[in-house]
Formats: structure tokens, C-alpha cells, sequence
């Protein structure tokens, strides 16, 4: 059950409805709690939403978090520049927890997507942060929320801030031309406070992203088919490296089966959500950018409306030529393969329910290393 609550722009702000007072301005809050029980059978980055295997020893481990509770606030208004805008701020608990003995309790709050768009018949314009052009999928998952599945396994998908136009012509047959300017980013942690450049912030030039998309089907749940280009700069030293995909992506459904899914080829593509199992560049003095190819996909069959079952697998495999010290021994991770199957319930009302089984194995240097990570998840919506 979902719950809106629909406020009037003079009870969400008198002033501006003094000035606006036949605006049809609408803002809906909505949301998710949701908790996760989990459990690992070896030791992996992240415990409660691993995205690889770890090479320390073994050291299974089980818990629960309710850090992936999600709140969101939409705004729509049908009349802005001759179209109609929306906006949309997503938010959760996944930013961290308090240096404390109850620091895993008291999760911090984090901002997923924040944009705004305006949309004419023909075009679109957006900005704000949100999910990069030529990565905009992501795997259907309650146990992956804070991040998403086959995340470091063939998934792009950090948000990051941006500005995007796109185009689109047809009714039966959409084809859509999009363009976008990213924050340019190289995935490097930042301090508790103040920030400071990253590498790719320091070549003074945004992340350009573009997509041809071919839609089908109803237009509120399309099936769609693109392929993306992605180009960016990372400066190490007295260099300058650039960061480069093309992708390819799809979402088809048939009668009660959907499929998802994208790939990707490119090189120095940790800054898109850990592409190269997040390894950019090579280790020094080479520092060479890491080539790499991944990709995942997901089935998933809903033959009632409140139950849906299916699973996928993810792969990221970067090149190992370019993971190689002086001496030539390769470092780092050299590939990380993650499958997982799920079932998802959602009876009539607020009420949701999940339990999904991943297993990870990512190779290193030293050879492979495999974590079995269990996860039940139960919530409601509002």
C-alpha cells in the first residue's frame, strides 16, 4: 500500500502561492524501512551488501542492518517553460555509521538522487544528481540497495551530478539521442568534511556521456534497447590518461518475463561505480589505465502480481597486462564474478518481503577467493 501525501503550493509555501494561486503544483512523499538479516560464509569487502571476496582469511559472520530504509519526495507541476516538470529527492541510511560502541545502529543519512526535469513533447532537460547516461540499469534486489547488485561485477552505476537533454521522435517505434555532462569523479574516498581534487577532477575537464535509445511498447513500461559512449580524463603527475566505455544495454519484457541487463568495454572506470573491480589505473610507476569488460544480466518472472522469482550473474574481467608491476607480477584484483537468485513478495498493502542468495568469487594474484552471502529482507512501503 502506498500512501501520497498530496500538499497544495499554499500549504507548502504561502508566499509563493500568494503570487501563484492557480498552480497544481503536487508533492508526494513516499518511502521504504526495510531490514536485512545476512550472512557471510567467508570474509568480503562490505558485509551487509558485499560487492567482492576478500583474500584475508576466512571469517564468516552474520547480522542485520535497517541502513538500506530508503525516503524519497517527488514534485510535479504540469506548466513550466511550456512543459511539464518533475522532481524527484532520494535518499537513504547508507552513508556510514557513528564512530561508536551503537555507531552500527545509528546509520547516517545519504543522498542517492536529487534532479529536476523539464519535458516538452519532443525533449527533455535534466539536472541534478542521477545515475550516469550510459549506466542508467541496475539489477531488481531488497538485499542490494545501498549498493546495487553486481556492483564491481558489471554494473555502472555511481550517481553522480550531471546535466542531460535528450531528444526523442516516434510513438509505435522511440528513438531517442541523448547527450550529457558529468562531475568527473575517479571513485577516490574523500575526508569526513572538506574535500580536495581527485585525479579527475584535476584534469579541468567533465565527464561527456552520450546514448542512442530504441523504445517499444507502452511508454509508462517500455521495452528499450541502447548503446552509449563515455569519455573522460584522469590526471596522474604529468600526465593525462583518458577514461573511455561504450556500453550496450536492454530491458525486454515478455508477457510475465523481463529481462535486464548491460555490458560495457572500456578502460580507467572505477569513477562509474568501480569498473576494473574499482582500479582505474595501474599500479606505480606504470600507472597504466586498466583496460577491462564486464556486464551482467537478470531474469526475473512474475507470474502473480505479488510474487516475483528470478536471478542473474555479473562479471567485471580487467586486463591483467595492465594490473602488472615493473617486475611484471600482476596486483590487485584480476576478476570478480557474482551470480545470485531471489524471491521477492509483496502482498496486498504496505508489506514486502525477500530472500536472495549471492555467491562471489573474485581472483586475485593468489588465486580465487569465493563468499556465499545470504539475505532475508522484510519491510513496508508508505
Amino acid at each position: 500500500m502506498r500512501a501520497a501525501l498530496l500538499l497544495s503550493l499554499a500549504a507548502v509555501a504561502p508566499l509563493a502561492a500568494q503570487s501563484a494561486p492557480n498552480s497544481k503544483r503536487t508533492v508526494e512523499l513516499t518511502g521504504t524501512v526495510l531490514v536485512n538479516g545476512f550472512f557471510n560464509s567467508a570474509r568480503v569487502n562490505n558485509s551487509d551488501v558485499p560487492q567482492f571476496a576478500d583474500s584475508l582469511p576466512a571469517a564468516g559472520a552474520g547480522g542485520g542492518a535497517i541502513r538500506q530504509t530508503r525516503l524519497g519526495i517527488s514534485v510535479t507541476e504540469p506548466e513550466v517553460l511550456g512543459g511539464t516538470f518533475a522532481g524527484e529527492v532520494d535518499a537513504d541510511f547508507f552513508g556510514g555509521q557513528q564512530a561508536s560502541s551503537g555507531g552500527r545502529t545509528f546509520p547516517l543519512l545519504r543522498l542517492r538522487r536529487a534532479f529536476g526535469s523539464v519535458a516538452w513533447a519532443h525533449v527533455q532537460l535534466l539536472f541534478g544528481q542521477e545515475s550516469p547516461l550510459v549506466a542508467e540499469r541496475s539489477p531488481r534486489s531488497l538485499a542490494s540497495v545501498g549498493f546495487p547488485d553486481f556492483a564491481g561485477a558489471g554494473n555502472l552505476w555511481l550517481w553522480l551530478p550531471q546535466f542531460r537533454v535528450t531528444a526523442e521522435a516516434g510513438y509505435t517505434l522511440r528513438l531517442a539521442v541523448q547527450a550529457a555532462l558529468l562531475a568527473p569523479t575517479s571513485g577516490a574516498a574523500q575526508g569526513l568534511f572538506a574535500t580536495q581534487p581527485d585525479s579527475a577532477e584535476r584534469s579541468r575537464r567533465p565527464y561527456l556521456q552520450s546514448r542512442v535509445r530504441l523504445g517499444w511498447g507502452p511508454t509508462d513500461d517500455p521495452n528499450e534497447i541502447a548503446i552509449g559512449g563515455h569519455q573522460g580524463w584522469l590526471a596522474s603527475g604529468d600526465s593525462l590518461f583518458q577514461s573511455q566505455a561504450v556500453t550496450v544495454d536492454t530491458r525486454v519484457r515478455l508477457g510475465v518475463v523481463e529481462l535486464i541487463g548491460e555490458g560495457f568495454v572500456g578502460k580507467a572506470l572505477a569513477g562509474l561505480g568501480g569498473g576494473g573491480i574499482g582500479q582505474s589505473l595501474g599500479p606505480p610507476p606504470l600507472g597504466v589505465p586498466v583496460r577491462t569488460k564486464g556486464g551482467w544480466g537478470q531474469l526475473n518472472i512474475r507470474l502473480r502480481p505479488e510474487v516475483m522469482f528470478g536471478g542473474g550473474c555479473g562479471i567485471d574481467d580487467p586486463d591483467d597486462r595492465d594490473l602488472e608491476d615493473v617486475l611484471g607480477n600482476p596486483q590487485g584484483r584480476l576478476k570478480n564474478f557474482v551470480c545470485e537468485g531471489h524471491v521477492e513478495l509483496r502482498p496486498t498493502g504496505p508489506l514486502l518481503f525477500a530472500l536472495e542468495f549471492r555467491r562471489l568469487k573474485t581472483t586475485y594474484p593468489s588465486g580465487d577467493f569465493a563468499a556465499h552471502h545470504l539475505n532475508a529482507a522484510a519491510g513496508y512501503r508508505f
